[in-house]
Order: C-alpha cells, then structure tokens, then sequence
C-alpha cells in the first residue's frame, strides 16, 4: 500500500501540538479559531455545489438497503455507543468514553463510501444517495444524541444550541453551494483535486487545533500507552460489528452482491470530514477535546486499511462469477 499523505499530514499535526502547543490554539499567534470557522464554512460549500441532484434521484428507489444503512449509522451505532458509555464509567477517561459515543452518534463517510464501493463493482448510485443523506441526517442527529449522554453528566451543549450551531456553520453554507451549484457546479467537477486538498487541510488544522488545546491543559500527561491501544481495539472491534451486521443483514434481506456492497460500505464507516467540523462546534472549549476526537481519528484510519482490502475481494469475487456461469 502507498504511503497516505493524509495520515502522515495529521500524525505530523498531532507531533506538533504536543511539542509546540500555544501555536495552535484557538487564539494563538495563527489563529485557528476563524481560520478553522472559515475554512469549514467554504468546504461545506463546496461540498454543497459538487452534489448533484440527479445522482440522489438515481438511487433513492432502493428504500429497503436505505433503511438497513441508516439504520445502522443512527440506531444501531449509537446502541452500542450507549452500551460503551454506562459499562466504561470508571474504568475509562471520561474523554474517551464521549469520544467513542461521538463516534457512534456520526454520519457516514461521502466520499470513501462512494470509492470503495466503486472498486467492489458495486451499487454506486445508492451509496451516493446514503452517504450524502447521512451527512444531512447526522447534522441534526447527531447533537441531538451527543445531548442525550450530555444529560447523564457529560457536560456538553445543549440540545437546541447545538443543532442551531451546526444549522448556521455546516447546513447553511451546504445550502448555499446547492443553490450556487448552476453557477459554479462545473468548476467544482473539474477540481476535484483542489477540494479534496482544502477538505482535508481544515481537518488537518481542526485536529492540530484540538490537540494544542489538549496539550496544553496537561491532558495527555494522564494518557497511556496502555489506554491508546484499548481505543484501537475497541475502534476495530466496532468495525467488525457493523460490517458483520451489514453483511448478514444484507444476505438474509436477499439483496444483490452489488447492493450488499453498498450496504457494507456506506454502514460501516464514520465521517472524519463530518465529525472534525462538528466536533469543534459541539465541544468548543472542552481542554479534552482531542480525547474525544482520538477515537474517531483511529476508526477512521482503520476502517480505510480494512475497507479497501475488503473493497477488493468483493471486485474479485465480481470478476470470478461470469467464469462460474
């Protein structure tokens, strides 16, 4: 596998607020607090006007796959979330504990869903409906779940602010990219490489950001070795569940391999790109807040290694049937 320069961008971005943390903090000498704000108002944006209707409408006759994935993503998921929430109380960081329940409460990914359903020849029409449809849902869900554990004593925001929040910093720059997608739509379609370089800089900044706040309130001094690959573990054991389930469920509904990979795809994984912008709204001041992202930083790298190769078993058995015939 080649090396990901993203992975290597953040791990450079983490070494760094631990070294050097009062470059990065929200007031520091960049800036990031309206840096990261406005970075994330534009990639939304964009995200916005490079969604097009037409591909939403292609897929959205599949309701039984729709409904198995987001159910997955918005009830399952934040089952076992709850579960991790009340079984670890005492026995983990409180940090970790929100982090792996904020992990749970988000949508799926966009665009490694659609990729690596592609590369398993499957339904690539219905995991653009179900990850873009996650992202919108997960706007409004997932504060409204991250309020739910707030309640029990996580000391988080607010229900009502923290969808509002989320309204005006992510949903309304979305809607503005629809309505400007006639204008500027074309552009975006041709460089694609450029927004896919500025989506993944303001995460970048996002989590540099999180980790200088973190470091410096002597976070990470109570931090283990020990305790980081408990959150690895538990990050993978969460990606075997949801991909047992979705391709057990799947099977047992009777869907076609190209549907199944869908399925699998769009119902396993959860959104960096989603969850760094929304993070930084809900948790706003929290000096934990890279504890609470560590979880998602994890599971996102995990479930790309394991995706990918299992994106490739699924082309090759597609490849391997004609013969079969």
């Amino acid at each position: 596998m080649k090396i990901d320069g993203f992975l290597i961008s953040m791990a450079s971005a983490i070494i760094l607020a631990l070294l050097w943390p009062a470059l990065g903090t929200a007031d520091g000498p960049l800036h990031l607090g309206i840096v990261t704000e406005i970075g994330i108002a534009c990639v939304f944006f964009l995200h916005g006007a490079a969604l097009s209707p037409q591909a939403l409408r292609s897929g959205a006759t599949h309701w039984r796959l729709h409904l198995l994935v987001q159910s997955t993503t918005f009830v399952l998921f934040p089952i076992v979330g709850f579960g991790l929430w009340f079984a670890t109380k005492g026995l983990m960081a409180d940090g970790l504990r929100l982090g792996f329940f904020y992990l749970c409460a988000l949508s799926s990914t966009i665009s490694s869903s659609v990729a690596m359903t592609g590369i398993a020849r499957g339904n690539v029409a219905v995991a653009v409906f179900n990850a873009s449809l996650s992202g919108l849902i997960g706007m409004i869900v997932t504060p409204f779940l991250v309020g739910l554990v707030s309640a029990t004593g996580a000391g988080g925001p607010s229900v009502g602010a923290a969808i509002l929040d989320i309204v005006k910093t992510l949903l309304l720059p979305f809607a503005l990219g629809q309505i400007a997608r006639s204008f500027i739509g074309g552009w975006v379609g041709r460089n694609k490489k450029l927004t896919s370089t500025l989506d993944r800089g303001v995460i970048v900044l996002i989590v540099y950001n999180s980790f200088c706040e973190s470091t410096l309130s002597g976070l990470w001094s109570k931090f283990s070795v020990a305790t980081f690959a408990l959150v690895a573990i538990l990050s993978l054991l969460l990606l075997v569940l949801a991909l047992l389930y979705t391709t057990l469920i799947s099977r047992w509904m009777g869907l076609s391999k190209a549907d199944e990979a869908a399925a699998v795809f769009c119902g396993s994984k959860k959104s960096l790109a989603n969850g760094a912008p929304i993070a930084k709204i809900l948790f706003a001041g929290n000096p934990a807040i890279g504890m609470i992202m560590l979880p998602l930083l994890l599971y996102h790298q995990i479930q790309l290694i394991i995706c990918a190769n299992l994106a490739r078993r699924y082309a090759a058995r597609a490849e391997a049937e004609p013969a079969v015939v």
